[in-house]
C-alpha cells in the first residue's frame, strides 16, 4: 500500500507529504522498492540495461545515469558482471543487480525486503554499510527482515508484525525494557511465535 501498488480499504497515509491515494503518481518517484525474493529485472537485458531502463522509468537526465549506474556499480562490487544478461547471473549477482535497479534514481525513501537475501557475508556487508550512510544522509528507510542481527545492527524503531496486525513497536532499548529480555529474537517468538520484524 505505501508502494501505491495496492489500494487501502480505508484511511490513507502520507509519503514524504504526499497522500498515496490523491498523488500515487508524485509518490513513486520519492520510493524506491526491493523486494524479497523477486528481483524485478529482465532475463534478456544486461544488468546495465536494466537499471538504466528503470533509471529512465524515473525521469532521470541521460547524462546523469551513466554517473549513477558506475556508482552503483562500485558501491554493490557489480563492475565484473555489469555487462552480462540477468539471466545468466548468480542469485547474489542477480540481488545486486535489484538493488541497483532499486535506488538508481537516489530515492528519499526506500522499502527493503530482505535485501540481503542470497548475497555471501561480504555482499550482505556492502548493503549494510550502504543503509548506514542513507541514514546518515537522512532518507527513511522501511527494512523488513527475518535475521534479527540485522534488525539490531540497522534499525532505530522496530516494528513487529504477525498475521498482517502489529503487534508492538518501539526502540530496540524500549522493547528490551518493556518484556525484561535482552534477546530481539525471544521477544519476537514470545509474541508471534514467527514472523517478521519491520524496522
Amino acid at each position: 500500500m505505501l508502494a501505491t501498488m495496492l489500494k487501502p480499504t480505508s484511511g490513507t497515509a502520507m509519503i514524504n507529504g504526499m497522500d498515496i491515494n490523491k498523488d500515487p503518481q508524485a509518490v513513486r518517484f520519492q520510493i524506491g522498492i526491493l523486494f524479497g525474493g523477486e528481483t524485478g529485472l529482465y532475463d534478456r537485458l544486461t544488468v546495465y540495461e536494466n537499471i538504466a531502463y528503470f533509471a529512465e522509468l524515473n525521469d532521470m537526465e541521460r547524462g546523469r545515469i551513466k554517473a549513477r549506474i558506475a556508482e552503483m556499480a562500485r558501491t554493490f562490487g557489480m563492475e565484473e558482471f555489469m555487462n552480462k544478461r540477468a539471466g545468466k547471473l548468480s542469485k547474489g549477482m542477480k540481488q545486486k543487480a535489484a538493488f541497483g535497479r532499486a535506488i538508481v534514481h537516489d530515492p528519499q525513501i526506500m522499502f527493503f525486503d530482505e535485501p540481503t537475501s542470497g548475497l555471501d557475508v561480504s555482499a550482505a556487508r556492502n548493503v549494510h554499510d550502504f543503509i548506514m550512510d542513507c541514514k546518515k544522509a537522512g532518507k527513511t528507510i522501511l527494512f523488513s527482515s527475518h535475521t534479527m542481527s540485522e534488525v539490531e545492527k540497522l534499525c532505530d524503531r522496530i516494528g513487529i508484525i504477525h498475521k498482517g496486525k502489529l503487534v508492538d513497536t518501539g526502540t530496540i532499548d524500549e522493547l528490551k525494557a518493556k518484556y525484561n529480555n535482552s534477546s530481539l529474537e525471544e521477544i519476537f517468538i514470545h509474541l508471534v511465535g514467527g514472523g517478521k520484524f519491520t524496522c
